[in-house]
């Protein structure tokens, strides 16, 4: 029995769910549902920065209740599967009806693919920033390395925030340095891709960060088994087609990353694929099957970085193509592919790289040279963009 319905549904109440919700609202949409059991609505990109020490884990979370716009109904449950045929959701806690639907559920991070992963993070000496619970535990292992092996990896596929598995090792490697260690202490980054960044001009400034910090850069390579007891990483080169087994002091791990399980086995994930997403198409965020579903953020199969600031361009597309769906319009809204990934390269300069589906830069500040590593960028990844994502893209003005 469907126990409610809306106009609006909207599975997710992260950064996608919220800016969607307060862009519907302003565009007059009346009933709109959210689906999202959260209690705690998390700022992420900032959980780097906790691992660094450059941040409180505290001021990356905020209460739910506090960024649900206020005439929106919070359904505060659990998204189980979608039927898009009879138009409902299923929840842990009941079924709802929609007329239109925006999918955003975030990603899902699969631990388990890697042997040995998951058990490694209940040891001393390896953590990971893609959990609030263990970013500070990041922050405790840099300071308590003071030689030895240290190991950061990140996996192959999409993953959401693809500069972070880099930022972390930089902004531990500028620690060590600024605290005489730096010379003792191995730092292996181990990268899936050919070269350091997808687009070129930021590549070759990341070429020069691991040549000054004197970073061991292992490309085309993933983490593919550990040994938490014995402290071991087992590092794929892919290129080679041979493996390497490298002992550790510290580790910070990624792991590979997909649609919600649930999401994968619905008729509106991309078919045949392992990753689940949903498919949309990459310009106007529009399901190609279903044409009253949307989908936007980490869980869409649009080809963009998953980043923060993909969302925050996406939104406003979804809204407007939401809206004219609904009155049988023609879609004008259009995504270009837009990410933005803020790297910092140091405790205090960062590198902002913009781009879109060309990946070529695409700078929000023309007069500005953000091509190469910066400190008033870092400042605007510290205090800036935490800003607008609180006061701004979460109430639609963004």
């Amino acid at each position: 029995m469907v126990q409610t319905h809306h106009s609006a549904l909207i599975i997710g109440g992260g950064s996608a769910g919220i800016s969607v919700a307060a862009r519907l609202q302003r565009a007059g949409i009346t009933d709109i549902g959210v689906i999202d059991p959260a209690t705690t609505h998390y700022y992420q990109p900032l959980w780097t920065l906790v691992g660094g020490g450059r941040a409180s884990i505290a001021e990356t979370g905020r209460p739910e209740a506090s960024v649900m716009p206020k005439a929106v109904q919070w359904i505060r449950e659990r998204a189980q599967d979608i039927d898009p045929d009879a138009q409902t959701v299923t929840t842990d806690n009941g079924v709802h009806g929609y007329d239109q639907l925006v999918v955003c559920p975030g990603i899902q991070l699969d631990w388990d693919k890697v042997p040995g992963m998951t058990e490694s993070l209940d040891t001393p000496y390896v953590s990971s920033n893609y959990t609030q619970a263990l970013a500070p535990k990041t922050w405790d292992l840099i300071q308590a390395t003071r030689s030895g092996t240290a190991i950061f990896t990140m996996p192959a596929g999409p993953i959401k925030c693809a500069g972070a598995p880099q930022k972390i090792a930089y902004l531990a490697a500028d620690y060590w340095r600024q605290h005489n260690v730096l010379k003792d202490i191995r730092v292996v980054l181990v990268l899936p891709t050919p070269g350091m960044f997808g687009v070129k001009v930021f590549a070759d400034e990341l070429e020069k960060v691991v040549r000054h910090y004197g970073i061991e850069v292992r490309k085309n390579s993933e983490l593919v088994e550990v040994d938490p007891h014995n402290k071991q990483a087992v590092i794929a080169d892919n290129s080679a087609d041979t493996k390497e087994t490298i002992g550790y002091d510290m580790m910070h791990v990624v792991p590979p990353q997909s649609a919600p399980d649930w999401l994968k086995t619905t008729q509106l994930a991309v078919p045949d694929s392992p990753t689940g997403y949903v498919d949309i198409d990459k310009h106007t965020m529009q399901h190609v099957r279903y044409p009253n579903v949307f989908a936007l953020g980490d869980a869409g199969s649009s080809p963009n970085s998953k980043t923060g600031a993909a969302i925050r361009k996406q939104a406003p597309v979804v809204a407007e193509n939401f809206v004219a769906a609904g009155k049988s319009a023609p879609l004008n809204a259009k995504y270009d592919g837009y990410a933005s990934c803020p790297l910092t390269t140091s405790r205090h300069k960062m590198l902002l790289a913009e781009f879109d589906y060309t990946m070529e830069p695409a700078p929000t500040f023309p007069v500005i040279n953000t091509r190469r590593e910066r400190r008033d960028m870092w400042y605007l990844k510290r205090f800036g963009l935490p800003f607008m994502y609180w006061k701004l893209m979460l109430r639609g003005r963004a």
